[in-house]
């Protein structure tokens, strides 16, 4: 109610200055919230309309307060030097449509967005990093899904890039196992931790002895040519582990709609279609000097206007597309592609085929297809931006991978998929949750989007970026690593997967469950082992949700076990013992906590509203119904600043004011029967609200604490 009130007061000031100024042209309302409610509940600054209307901020102000009329909603208008209305809402308005649960209707936009997060190299076990950024893109998708957006998941698979490129190599030089030995294992419980163990030793195998990265290279060319045993062995590995990805992530309810897998991307020649389009576009040139000799480059992001002239296409030319770095992954950051790359032959343009020179400084170019004809991770993630934007004229098969206990489908690419399946791409928004240190390139594939005239698109796609997840060196040593004495001095531990390094992600949530069943078994004995084991999976995925959440995106954030499980503080199981608190109430009571508010608000009267609301006990009380008000308006700030941490602070927030109004208020015991029904009104309220957030954030309430 919140927001609509906000929504209606922008629209109000709007067509009240145009009756009153017309013809002046009015900047966008911006509408605050006052640091105290005994301020007023919106704050409105008149300084961007003085220039315009040609008068004193508090002129206006006053102009309006006087004149305007009355807006369903608002009891109180009061003007504030140097230029400020401050606006109260209708305390019992309010009251009575929470209460009532109303939601007015609002305006969605149309189209389809598209979130792609996770996005796991499918060559060994997720691990904690991992878990932030499916945390963080499921939250997002839940909070468009809140508004009422048409979403579309995805996860994209780099099942032919170089880490499942270095696994192949273990199996079949350090392990030398034979196809139908990887199979076998393949069908194996935990798969994905066996790949792990491997794909450090693989990373070490390579630090010995420099020469064995050539075996990478042979490797990676094979799984691209898409035949022959490594081929065959990359596409069991990679099926097998990415299924053991999607148990992981099903554990915390994330699913995926569709994943699409750079093995497709390469047989169904989506680069060949995109690299037509950007030399006919002039985006792609051909730099022949320098030390990008043979290359196709185009202007690095940031450093200028891209090139948008037409230009003349060369012959078309078969390329490699070897991915060095597709990786959306968290670690392995450090790898040197050019140790993928072949000695550099460049390979000139086909003779007498007119190409556009390039005349960007070098130290602006941005290497899309290398000088021996392969082309790099950007190249790739252009064609398939522009695939997901409808712009690419080529499309996937799609055939059913995985289906969830709740028997939603997920699909997976394929060169011939089945006949009948969902319609995924051609969105009109996208957001790509992939960690701040591809922000180059992320910003890369927008520039290519301008130089191709797509600009709609290019200010459509968004990346969502965020920091990494570390470990507190108490963590790590809970964990069973050994530290150093500098390691323990240290705020944080950061983690490797190459260097077998980290928290898997399996290890971690069990780990969880069992601190938190631990603390359920010594309070609730009297429960069955099954309940018990069911209350603390609910507590630790919240307590996980929770902590990953509540930082902003560019923090980096370290993992701690205690700190997350807490039942007191800004942690998730705070919040579900608010709601489990609030629901004791209703238990006791008898009375059901569903449907109490709604039947209520038809008996309170808005006089009786207005008076429990009244005086500084009131007030009080209305910080905790303004707060509960507020859940679609944080939702929308969340969407617009892609920032979910917002909506923790708003949960945090919400379990604060009620734990005060709680300790402070005795409910049940209440003698004014009226004043009673008020607050349990109050708890209802600020229990729907809080359960509502904390679904958004993926966090189900146990039954107990």
């Amino acid at each position: 109610m919140y927001r609509n009130l906000e929504q209606r007061l922008g629209r109000s000031l709007l067509e009240f200055l145009r009756r009153r100024y017309p013809g002046a042209t009015l900047p966008h309302v911006v509408v605050e919230q006052p640091p105290k409610v005994e301020l007023g509940d919106f704050a409105i600054p008149m300084f961007p309309f003085a220039k315009p209307l040609r008068a004193a901020p508090l002129k206006i102000a006053e102009a309006i307060r006087a004149e305007i009329g009355p807006i369903e909603g608002v009891s109180e208008m009061q003007v504030s030097p140097p230029g400020y209305l401050n606006l109260k809402i209708d305390r019992a308005w309010m009251a009575a449509a929470l209460s009532a649960d109303q939601n007015p209707p609002s305006d969605v936009p149309s189209g389809k967005i598209l979130v792609e997060h996770t996005s796991i190299n499918p060559n060994k076990a997720a691990h904690i990093g991992h878990l932030r950024n499916a945390i963080l893109g499921d939250t997002f998708v839940r909070l468009l899904r809140f508004a009422k957006r048409k979403v579309d998941v995805q996860n994209y698979i780099d099942n032919t890039g170089v880490q499942v490129a270095d696994v192949v190599v273990g199996f079949t030089h350090l392990e030398k196992k034979s196809q139908a030995e990887v199979e076998a294992l393949a069908g194996q419980p935990r798969f994905d931790y066996y790949c792990w163990d491997l794909y450090a030793r693989v990373s070490h195998w390579y630090a010995e002895d420099k020469p064995n990265l050539q075996v990478r290279a042979q490797t990676l060319r094979a799984i691209e040519d898409g035949s022959g045993e490594s081929a065959a062995i990359a596409e069991l590995i990679s099926t097998a582990v990415l299924g053991r990805h999607l148990e992981t992530m099903d554990r915390l309810d994330i699913e995926y709609d569709f994943l699409p897998r750079e093995s497709e991307i390469l047989h169904l020649h989506f680069w060949d279609a995109a690299f037509i389009k950007l030399k006919e576009a002039g985006v792609l040139t051909y730099e022949d000097r320098g030390k990008n000799q043979g290359c196709w480059v185009m202007r690095r992001a940031g450093t200028g206007e891209v090139a948008r002239a037409p230009a003349p296409v060369a012959a078309k030319k078969k390329t490699n597309a070897s991915d060095t770095m597709r990786d959306r992954d968290l670690d392995d950051r450090d790898l040197d592609d050019r140790d993928l790359d072949d000695p550099v032959v460049p390979i000139p343009p086909k003779p007498g085929v007119e190409v556009r020179t390039s005349e960007i400084s070098e130290e602006d170019q941005k290497v899309i297809v290398r000088s021996n004809g392969t082309v790099g991770y950007v190249g790739k993630d252009i064609a398939y931006h522009m695939w997901k934007f409808g712009l690419l004229g080529r499309d996937f098969g799609y055939r059913r991978f995985y289906r969830y206990p709740n028997q939603h489908e997920c699909w997976i690419s394929a060169v011939q998929g089945e006949k009948d399946h969902p319609h995924f791409g051609d969105v009109a928004e996208i957001y790509n949750v992939i960690d701040a240190r591809q922000s180059e390139a992320q910003n890369t594939v927008i520039e290519a989007l301008r130089g191709l005239g797509h600009e709609e698109a290019a200010d459509h796609y968004t990346h969502f970026s965020y920091e990494m997840v570390a470990l507190t060196p108490r963590c790590a040593a809970d964990l069973g690593y050994s530290l150093s004495d500098e390691d323990k001095t240290r705020s944080y531990i950061e983690v490797s997967g190459r260097k077998g390094f980290g928290v898997k992600a399996d290890d971690l949530l069990d780990q969880l469950i069992v601190s938190a069943k631990n603390e359920v078994d010594s309070r609730h004995p009297q429960l069955s082992d099954a309940e018990r084991l069911s209350i603390a999976t609910q507590i630790a995925i919240g307590a996980l949700r929770y902590f990953m959440l509540k930082f902003t995106k560019q923090s980096v954030i370290a993992f701690d076990f205690k700190e997350a499980l807490s039942f007191e503080g800004e942690t998730g199981p705070y919040a579900q013992y608010a709601v489990v608190r609030a629901t004791s109430i209703f238990k006791k009571a008898g009375l059901d906590a569903e449907t109490f508010p709604k039947e209520v608000a038809g008996t309170i009267s808005p006089a009786a509203f207005a008076e429990f609301l009244g005086g500084e006990t009131g007030t009080e009380i209305w910080e905790l119904w303004l707060a509960s008000s507020k859940t679609s308006y944080i939702v929308n700030q969340c969407i617009v600043t892609t920032e979910p941490a917002y909506l923790a602070k708003h949960a945090f927030q919400l379990s604060q004011l009620f734990n005060t109004f709680y300790h402070r208020y005795p409910i049940l015991s209440e003698p004014d029967e009226k004043r009673k029904q008020f607050l349990l009104a109050t708890v209802a309220v600020v229990r729907r609200e809080l359960i509502r957030t904390l679904v958004v954030m993926g966090i189900t309430v146990p039954p107990v604490m």
